[in-house]
């Protein structure tokens, strides 16, 4: 079965434009003008990937994100968001409410296929590799059904926050810089701002609340994670911080 791929967009030009072109590339493609007329399909159906436009009559784009990342059957499914508004104030909302990536108009076709297919690869890769349980003192991870768990207690996560903490995770007291955090998550190449990296960062350590201590800030190089305190879900002693 081919993947299925739900656009939400208003424009009807730039609706059948990206249908056109993914459905060129074999995949199915369903389209709703709005959120509102969005929702029941989602509940009705399973979908691989959400486009999102951030303009939309009725429900915005922004408070789309947020209910589904909010609800538990639909909060796994990778969101790409489209939008007009390219300021980094923007970007950085569609980011922190869990959107996995996201294109600003206009745009050409194939950047927006090439996108499509790199974030259902992450999608796919997620799913089938590195499916060992990561256990600390103060967290654990669980790639297999994509949990998250401070003090046993599930925390909700973006597919990229996830993949980000469970890389640093995986190597604990090696640091990546924000450019090897991009080609690990989303792959060699990947053209984006450090800012981007940052903005997951910051969301990553708010969610994990006191285990977010645990993600430090190299200054001038990048991130790296330490082990967790038992107690408390503190780094470590004796970890170095740099912040």
């Amino acid at each position: 079965m081919n993947e299925q791929i739900l656009v939400i967009e208003d424009e009807s030009d730039l609706q059948h434009l990206i249908q056109y072109n993914l459905s060129r590339k074999g995949y199915e493609v369903t389209l709703a003008s709005s959120a509102e007329q969005a929702l029941p399909l989602l509940r009705s159906r399973s979908f691989h990937l959400i486009i999102l436009d951030v303009m939309l009559p009725g429900m915005d784009g922004f408070q789309f994100c947020r209910l589904l990342k909010a609800d538990q059957s639909l909060r796994h499914v990778p969101v790409l968001m489209v939008t007009a508004l390219a300021e980094d104030a923007d970007v950085v909302s569609g980011l922190e409410l869990g959107a996995e990536d996201y294109v600003t108009k206009p745009f050409s076709p194939s950047v927006m296929v090439a996108r499509v297919r790199a974030l259902l690869r992450r999608h796919r890769d997620l799913q089938v590799h590195d499916l060992t349980p990561l256990k600390m003192d103060c967290l654990e991870i669980l790639p297999g059904p994509h949990t998250v768990l401070v003090g046993g207690k599930e925390v909700e996560l973006s597919l990229t926050e996830f993949r980000i903490l469970h890389a640093l995770a995986k190597s604990p007291g090696w640091v990546f810089t924000r450019y090897q955090i991009l080609d690990e998550v989303r792959g060699e190449g990947y053209i984006a701002t450090d800012r981007v990296v940052d903005v997951h960062i910051t969301s990553l350590r708010r969610k994990l609340g006191a285990a977010g201590e645990c993600i430090e800030t190299v200054r001038g190089v990048g991130y790296r994670f330490r082990r967790c305190d038992a107690e408390n879900g503190q780094p470590a002693a004796g970890n170095g911080v740099q912040n």
